[in-house]
Formats: C-alpha cells, structure tokens, sequence
C-alpha cells in the first residue's frame, strides 16, 4: 500500500483525464499539501501519474519519457520496454511505486514487478493510498452523474481526500483532447 497519494485516471471518448491530490506525508506527519504527483510526458501526447517516493517518481517519469521518445511516442511500445527494463533493473524493481500512463486511446497501471494492466472497464484506472475510495466514487459518477471527465476525475478525488487520511483536497487535474496527441 503507498500512502501519501491518490491517482485517479479516466479514458473517454477522446479523452483522457488525470488528476492527483497534493499531500506528502512522512510517517504520521504531512510534509507538503501542493505536490505535484501527474504530468504530461513526450510534448503533451501521454498523461502518467505517480505513487511512491518522490525522488522514485523523478527517475521513472524520466525513464518512461526515454522510452516513449526511443518508441516514437508509440505508448503501447514504449510500455512494454520500460516495464521490462524496470522489472530487470535490481535497484528500480525494489521502488514501492505504481504509474498510471494514459493517452486517448489507452489506459495502463504500471509495477516495478512487471505489471502491465488495463482496466476491466479499459476506462477508470487508480492507484495510492485513497486509490479504492476514488475508483469506487468514479464508477458510480459515471453510471449515475452526467459530467464531463475533468468534473468526474476531480469530484471523485474530493471523495477519496473526505475519506483517506493520507489524501488532501490540493486536487491537480490535467487533460488531453484526441486532436492534441
């Protein structure tokens, strides 16, 4: 369980949504309330977010990034590369640290252990601490709420922060539209 963050990604009808809360905590006590946990990788076309330490979260961004360049921006590609150089690598494999990456097209949560899994749905992915709490609140938004992704991904992220002490209300969300990747 990686506590101190909550993820939660949405791929819509040409859409892809992100979003994470702002809290790092270390042990009981909460160090920073405005972290920035999601980004945009290879010029705007793929969304990843993190769960774990932070420096961890610089050297796997990074990596995915080489991949997806050395890839062409070929996500699906670039995924399976990099799970392999993670899992293989004997100090990265030990990170206690989950991404999810996701474009217009796809959605993937990924583990230092060589997991590469879609969603069921091929839809809603999240990871953290609070990650049960926001995918529960999102599902039932999308079955029973008519809102855009942005709104859904958010008002599920304020569900999970109510509920996860390890989660704030310093929200971050980011989106991709099918034109811009």
């Amino acid at each position: 369980m990686f506590d101190a963050t909550t993820i939660l990604a949405y791929k819509g009808e040409g859409k892809a949504v992100i979003g994470g809360d702002g809290q790092v905590t270390f042990g009981h006590t909460v160090l920073k309330n405005n972290a920035t946990k999601i980004r945009k990788l290879h010029n705007g076309q793929v969304l990843a977010g993190f769960a774990g330490s932070t420096a961890d979260a610089f050297n796997l961004f990074d990596m995915f990034e080489e991949f997806l360049s050395a890839r062409k921006g070929d996500m699906v590609k670039a995924i399976i590369d990099f799970s392999k150089a993670w899992r293989k690598d004997k100090v990265l494999r030990r990170l206690e640290a989950m991404m999810i990456v996701l474009n217009t097209e796809h959605i993937f949560i990924l583990t230092g252990n060589g997991d590469v899994v879609e969603p069921e749905d091929g839809q809603i992915a999240s990871i953290g601490s609070g990650g049960n709490y926001a995918i529960a609140s999102a599902r039932a938004l999308k079955k029973h709420a008519d809102m855009t992704p942005e709104s859904l991904v958010e008002e599920s992220l304020h569900i999970a922060a109510d509920l996860c002490i390890y989660t704030n209300h310093e929200i971050k969300i980011l989106t991709l539209e099918a034109s811009e990747a």
